[in-house]
Formats: structure tokens, C-alpha cells, sequence
């Protein structure tokens, strides 16, 4: 295969990027040389790759510089209401791109790099990815901070700085290996320490009762140090906020305590502390209730809280003294905090999940030893809760059980979700399917019954909808600039900031150059990935095939195993008429497994050991090659989604909250095949009901089954293909040398499948044969491309952000620009 072009030999000024200056390059290049020589101190005169990037990077950065504090200082002199954003999780990816494109540099700086004689490519492939998030809501939270500064709102996120992120993945004999993402061992030059802002957070103890209040004594401290990056918006000069709390042990010492050797132990007994910090949860969708968790979750509110406080004091730009006392304004100044009206004004909640095992209840033991105050407190929130249940509701006991913060019946828990939807004054999903199932039932009928309903009833007023979105920055000008450049050529450069403008490309539906240019980036997008597998993964693919790509957690109500199914009817098909002229395909699945969950890496060992198979086997070809992207992540999505032909949507209806993957596949020209949950429901809306595949239950028909019990056995009797596919699974077909190797899978499926992977099989094999038609007729097939990237201005999280800030937050989005810092103000 010839080795496609990049888009830096091309030489292609990229209109949606911005000239290179001639001045701006010169410029950059000095930079450049000075950070080199001067920033990055070495004790060599040679230079690596990784000096290089360092040295890009903070030549890069200066430009931020200027910009972030001249934001900060419009806020403190505007004092306008403050956005906080908190979550366990913030998947950025890279920054370096990113930050060029927001800035308008990235052609000169592609420029000043060539002129020094290096490879733009192959520095940005030194940086590490910032992988604090596990996946899609760690995501959202990195598209909604781009988002929140683009459109000027006085925003900041705050979470926590792990020390490993989210783990690399390694397959390993087909099986997934984990290594730990020490993502800062060579420095992470976009970020600053600011000890001068560190807190106090604390943990243990006990309460002591007194006339005159409550006091929570004899604690463990420890000490959260704030970590800041900037966050640019589009080209508009106003640079944000996201602050990570690092934990620190204090430096005090007991002296009289110790005795020999206790000092060295004392200081050595520092890391239990600190290890609050060390290391992300790499669960997706799945509550695991363990202390350090707990403490995490209490350090990052804990820290924050003090810091937004301390900034609602200090109103006044370069003041430190104490201009607010009366906190009954807060609600006024921010939008997320305490005392319980300010604390229900300030605070709203997003809910993630609809699976009940995602849902947190922790159980009151731990909670007593690790926050005993606060479990006082919430057990006063819980009975003015109860109080106003039972005053609405009298007599109704069973709905007072029901919607009780704490749950009696063998262990005592907090329901944290009941606290969250007590504690705020809005409560949203994030998808339209998605904030409905909240106001009737949280988990379709799975028992013991779990519902919001009732909150609903109580507050109708509290719950909204908030679909979710994706910044077009990052999923199409950074990561597809020749889509965004055929696009900018028919319609303009204004769609980055209004993705609904899209919708004038459904003038161009028909347009002959027009289909011909999408169809045109698109291969070029796959012969570019195809070179990346085959240079990383030594798999050489047909650049010809259809690229049909599942790339998510993995995770059973994903169901990735209806893809595997999927694969197997397909390849069976083909070994049993081999002359037949089958539609090609380069099926790739992607996504890493919680290291506890059994099955889900009993599914990623399927997945590859089908691969053997199908990519062995002589008869098949190139008509069909199975192949599991390992790693995945941010910066491995951005190669593959622009590449993909065909996004496998098709977890159970009512179980994906949203999903934002499909909006990138449905922004970078993929089309959808998927079941009618979460927001596919409204990207069929958007782009018309025939231009995706949709097949399988709905909501109500996943209702009604649950209701008359769903039976495997009944679809692997009736339906011969699928039979035979199981058979084979079950029979080592697989896994000759292990042939009861997926027993346990096949188990699940036959007993104790939650999911009805089954039930949807048929319809999803009939569907696919509808694929496999229309991509063997190309104008017909790039038309509905055409559809679903006009359709798909709704799912920028610009949209998502200006309805939060609109109908939640209470502040006004802009698209004004603030001065440059060279300007004059």
C-alpha cells in the first residue's frame, strides 16, 4: 500500500486554521530556540524529540499565558457568576494541538517547525495523553470545559490530579494486560503548581456536642495542593480554569511521639495520605464502595468548596482582604455550594446512569468512621426530607421507605443519588430517552425497585433534559481538517462556532463535487489509518473494505458480544459460499475492561481469538478481518472515528445514558447502525429516520420482556445461524487448544443475560445485510453521509453548555471576544 500523504506534506493551507504569518513564524521560531536553550536546562548538547516537543509546547503556552491572566482579571473586575464544574474525571487527551487550533497558530507554528527542519507529527506524538477519565463522562467533561470557554461563561473544573490516569492497555496473547499510565514522568509542561492556594481537608475523628454547636475533633489532615491549566476558548482570547487537587501530607511532625526509628516511619507513613490522589478508578458504570474511593470523592468537594468560598470573599480584583460575609448571596456568585437553602439554590445534579450498579450507597459504617459530622448532617437532611414527604403524602410509608436518603434492610446505606436530587434545584439527564426514564423509573423493572419517580412527583419542576454534546474543535477541525476544509469551502468557517449551520450542506445533497469531495476525504482518512494499524498493530487491511468500528468500555450492556455474533454469522456465511460477492469488511473493536470484570475480558479474549481465526483463514481474505484496537483512548480516537465507515451503536435500549461517541462518528461521516436508546433516538431525528440503521427493542418492547421473562433458549432453538454460532463458542471452534475457554460467556448468555443479546440478533443480522447493500453503492451511501453530517449541529456541546447555562446556571453565554494581550484594552 503507497503511503498516503500527511496533511504537512500537502503543504494544504487549511482555511479553517488560519494563515501562517510570516512575522508569527519568525516570532515562534525564536521562541522556540530560547525555550530550547534556555527552559529546557540538560546537560547535553543533543537534542531529542522530546526536548523538541517540550520546547514547542512552551513556546505554545506563552501565548496562553497572557490571555489567562488577562481573563482572570476581567472576572475579578466584572464579578460575574461563576460556573463550577466538578467531576472525578476529566479525559483531556492532548493539549498541544488543541491549544494551536483554539489559538489560530497552528499553520504558522506548522510552518516555524518545518523551517527548523522537524517533523510537526512526530512531536506531537511525544506528548502523553491526559487520560483522568475512564471514558465517556470523563470526556464530556474535557468537550464541556472547551465549550464553557468558547462561549465566554466565567467557568472552571475542578477534579482531581492522579498521578496514573486511566491504565494502558496491552493484549497479550489475546488477553488484556494492565500497565500503569504514568503519564507525568517526564513533567507536564500545561500545567502550574499553585501551593499558595493549598487547603486543609480532613478525615476521621469524632463529634462533640456542646451548647454552643457541634464540633468535629481529633482529625487526620491532609493538604490538597492546587494544580491549574488553562483552558482556551475559539479564538475569542478568554482562557479558563480547570484546577486538579494534588494530596500532600502535612509537614508537621509529633516529635514526642516518636521513638527510635519512629522518624523515619512517621515520614515514610506521609504516602497514606498522599496516595488519595495516586491513582484513577478504572471502573466505567460500575460502584465500587470502597474507602479510598470515598475519600477521593470527599477530598476534591472538600477542596473545592473551601476554594470557590475564598473566591466569593475576594470579589474585588488583587484584594485578599474579606469583602463578603453575608453568604446569602452566594447563590447569586456561583453556581454549584452550603447551609441547606444556599446549598439547594447553588448546587444542581446531572445524573450519568441508568444502571442500577452504577448508582452509589455507601454503607453508613464507613461512612461514620471516615465522615462521622457529616453523617450527622445528612441524617438532619433525611428527616426534614421525611418530614416533608410525610406532611405530602400522609400515611404513605412505603413511599417514605422508598425515598429515604438512608436504606434500612440488612446493611444501612446512604443513597447518594436520593442526596443529590434532595440537595439541588435541578436535577437533568442527558438525552431526551434518558432524563425520561429518570421521571419514571431508574432501572426498567431490575429489582429491588429503584426509582425517581417519586422525586419527580414531589418537584416536578426540578427535572430537565440536557442531551449531551461534543466540542466540533477537537472532533472535527483538530482530528478530520480535510472534512472541516470541504465543508468550510461550500458553507464558510462560521459552523465551528454554530455547528446547526451544517444544516445548508443539505443543499449539497445531491451536488455531484460535493459527494465527490466527502467520499474523497474519507478514503484518504482510512489509507492514513490503514498506514497507522500496519505501522503499530502489523496488520495489513484492505483500504477498500468497509471500516465498521465499536470502540467504548467494554462492558456487557454495550454488548459487544452482539458484534462478535455478528462476525461469526458473517464468516460462516462466507466459508459456505466462498464464490458468493460478499461486501468487505475491516471490523475493529476497540476499548479496555474494568481490570475486576471478569466478563469483560473474558469478551475482549472472544474478540481476539475470533480474529485469529477469521484473519487466518485463506478462504475468507480480505473479504473480512476482525481486529482489536488495543489502547484505545483519546488520541487513538481521533485517528479512527475520522476513518470509520459505519459506528456500531447497539447497547440495550434504556441502558446507554447517552453515548457521545455516536456524535462523533455521525460528525466525521460515519453512518449509524444502533438500537433507539440514548441519543441516537435524537441524532435519527436530526439526520431522518432512513439515513441510519436502526433496528431492535425499544424501550417499551425491553419493558414488556422484562415483565414475561426473557428466554434464551427460545431464540437459540429457532434461529439456526445462531445456534451455530454459540455451538461454536461453546465448542472451542475459538479456542481449540482450550475449549471450554469461553464457557462462562456462553453461560451468561444461554442463563443470565440482562442485556438480550438474542432477542435483538435477528433483526441486527438483517440489518447489517441492508449495510453491507448500500455500501456497495457509493453516491447512495455518501448521500445519507451527507444527511448525517448536516444533521449533527444539535450534538455540539456548545449547544449542550448554552441550554446548562441558560436553564440551570442562570448565566448568559457570549461570543465576544476579549482583547488580545498585545491589543490595547
Amino acid at each position: 500500500m503507497s503511503k498516503p500523504l500527511s496533511d504537512h506534506d500537502r503543504k494544504k493551507q487549511i482555511s479553517v486554521r488560519g494563515l501562517a504569518g510570516v512575522e508569527n513564524v519568525a516570532d515562534l521560531k525564536k521562541n522556540f530556540n530560547r525555550h530550547l536553550h534556555f527552559t529546557l536546562v540538560k546537560d547535553r548538547n543533543v537534542s531529542t524529540k522530546r526536548d523538541y516537543y517540550f520546547a514547542l509546547a512552551h513556546t505554545v503556552r506563552d501565548h496562553l499565558v497572557g490571555r489567562w491572566i488577562r481573563t482572570q482579571q476581567s472576572y475579578y473586575e466584572k464579578d460575574p457568576k461563576r460556573v463550577y464544574y466538578i467531576s472525578l474525571e476529566f479525559y483531556m487527551g492532548r493539549t498541544l494541538q488543541n491549544t494551536m487550533v483554539n489559538l489560530a497558530l497552528e499553520n504558522a507554528c506548522d510552518e516555524a517547525v518545518y523551517q527548523l527542519g522537524l517533523d510537526m507529527e512526530e512531536l506531537q506524538e511525544m506528548e502523553e495523553d491526559a487520560g483522568l477519565g475512564n471514558g465517556g463522562l470523563g470526556r464530556l467533561a474535557a468537550c464541556f470545559l472547551d465549550s464553557m470557554a468558547s462561549l465566554g461563561l466565567a467557568a472552571y473544573g475542578y477534579g482531581i490530579r492522579y498521578e496514573f490516569g486511566i491504565f494502558n492497555q496491552k493484549i497479550s496473547n489475546g488477553w488484556q494486560v494492565e500497565e500503569a499510565d504514568d503519564w507525568l514522568r517526564y513533567g507536564n509542561p500545561w500545567e502550574k503548581a499553585r501551593p499558595e492556594y493549598m487547603r486543609p481537608v480532613h478525615f476521621y475523628g469524632r463529634t462533640e456536642h456542646h451548647p454552643d454547636g457541634v464540633k468535629w475533633v481529633d482529625t487526620q489532615v491532609v493538604l490538597a495542593l492546587p494544580y491549574d491549566t488553562p483552558v482556551p476558548g475559539y479564538r475569542n482570547n478568554i482562557v479558563n480554569t480547570m484546577r486538579l487537587w494534588s494530596a500532600k501530607a502535612p509537614c508537621e511532625f509529633n516529635l514526642k511521639d516518636f521513638n527510635v526509628g519512629g522518624y523515619i516511619q512517621a515520614v515514610l507513613d506521609r504516602n497514606l495520605a498522599e496516595n488519595i490522589s495516586r491513582v484513577l478508578y478504572p471502573n466505567d458504570n460500575f460502584f465500587e464502595g470502597k474507602e479510598l474511593r470515598l475519600k477521593q470523592e470527599y477530598f476534591v468537594v472538600a477542596a473545592t468548596l473551601q476554594d470557590i468560598i475564598r473566591r466569593f470573599k475576594a470579589s474585588k480584583f488583587g484584594s485578599r482582604d474579606i469583602v463578603r460575609t453575608d453568604f446569602s448571596s452566594l447563590p447569586d456568585k456561583v453556581s454549584q455550594l452550603c447551609a441547606w437553602d444556599i446549598c439547594n439554590k447553588t448546587c444542581a445534579y446531572t445524573n450519568h446512569t441508568v444502571l442500577p450498579e452504577a448508582l452509589e450507597r455507601w454503607p453508613i459504617d464507613l461512612f461514620q468512621t471516615l465522615l462521622p459530622r457529616h453523617l450527622e448532617i445528612i441524617y438532619e437532611i433525611n428527616r426534614r426530607h421525611m418530614e416533608r414527604v410525610s406532611s405530602l403524602y400522609p400515611g404513605d410509608v412505603d413511599r417514605m421507605r422508598r425515598m429515604s436518603l438512608i436504606e434500612e434492610g440488612g446493611q444501612k446505606r446512604v443513597n447518594m443519588a436520593h442526596l443529590c436530587i434532595v440537595g439541588s434545584h435541578a436535577v437533568n439527564g442527558v438525552a431526551r430517552i434518558h432524563s425520561d426514564i429518570l421521571k419514571a423509573t431508574v432501572d426498567l423493572n431490575i429489582h429491588p425497585p429503584e426509582t425517581f419517580k417519586d422525586f419527580y412527583e414531589m418537584d416536578p419542576h426540578k427535572f430537565q433534559n440536557k442531551t449531551n454534546g461534543i466540542t466540533p474543535r477537537r472532533w472535527l477541525v483538530m482530528c478530520n481538517p480535510g472534512l472541516a476544509e470541504v465543508i468550510a469551502e461550500r458553507i464558510g468557517e462560521d459552523f465551528i462556532r454554530d455547528l446547526d449551520q451544517l444544516k445548508k450542506l443539505r443543499n449539497f445533497v445531491n451536488d455531484e463535487a460535493f459527494i465527490r469531495d466527502i467520499a474523497k476525504v474519507k478514503q484518504e482518512n482510512k489509507l492514513k489509518f490503514a498506514v497507522h494499524l500496519e505501522e503499530h498493530y502489523k496488520v495489513k487491511i484492505n483500504p477498500n473494505s468497509m471500516f465498521d468500528v465499536q470502540v467504548k468500555r467494554i462492558h456487557e450492556y454495550k454488548r459487544q458480544l452482539l458484534n462478535c455474533l455478528h462476525i461469526i454469522t458473517f464468516y460462516n456465511r462466507i466459508k459456505k459460499q466462498p464464490n458468493k460477492q460478499w461486501t468487505p469488511r475491516t471490523i475493529m473493536i476497540g476499548g479496555k475492561a474494568a481490570p475486576g470484570y471478569h466478563t469483560a475480558k473474558m469478551i475482549i479474549r472472544l474478540i481476539t481469538a475470533i480474529g485469529e481465526v477469521v484473519n487466518n483463514d485463506p478462504v475468507v481474505g480480505d473479504r473480512l478481518k476482525v481486529i482489536f484496537l488495543e489502547n484505545y483512548r483519546v488520541t487513538l480516537a481521533e485517528k479512527a472515528i475520522p476513518a470509520s465507515d459505519l459506528s456500531e451503536q447497539i447497547s440495550t435500549a434504556g441502558t446507554e445514558a447517552s453515548g457521545t461517541g455516536n456524535m462523533k462518528f455521525m460528525l466525521n461521516g460515519a453512518l449509524t447502525i444502533g438500537t433507539m436508546d440514548g441519543a441516537n433516538v435524537e441524532m435519527a431525528e436530526e439526520a431522518g429516520d432512513g439515513n441510519l440503521f436502526i433496528f431492535g427493542m425499544r424501550v417499551e418492547d425491553v419493558d414488556a420482556m422484562d415483565a414475561k421473562g426473557y428466554n434464551a433458549s427460545e431464540y437459540y432453538n429457532r434461529i439456526p445461524e445462531l445456534k451455530q454460532a454459540i455451538d461454536q463458542i461453546a465448542g472451542g471452534f475459538f479456542s481449540p487448544k482450550q475449549p471450554d475457554l469461553f464457557k462462562d460467556i456462553v453461560n451468561m448468555l444461554m442463563h443470565h443475560d440482562r442485556f438480550k443479546v438474542f432477542a435483538d440478533y435477528e433483526d441486527y443480522i438483517k440489518c447489517q445485510e441492508k449495510v453491507s447493500a448500500l455500501y456497495m453503492k457509493p453516491k447512495e451511501w455518501t448521500k445519507k453521509v451527507i444527511h448525517n453530517i448536516a444533521g449533527s449541529g444539535k450534538f455540539s456541546s456548545d449547544r449542550t453548555i448554552s441550554q446548562y447555562a441558560r436553564e440551570i446556571w442562570g448565566v448568559e453565554p457570549t461570543l465576544e471576544k476579549l482583547a488580545a494581550p498585545d491589543d490595547p484594552k
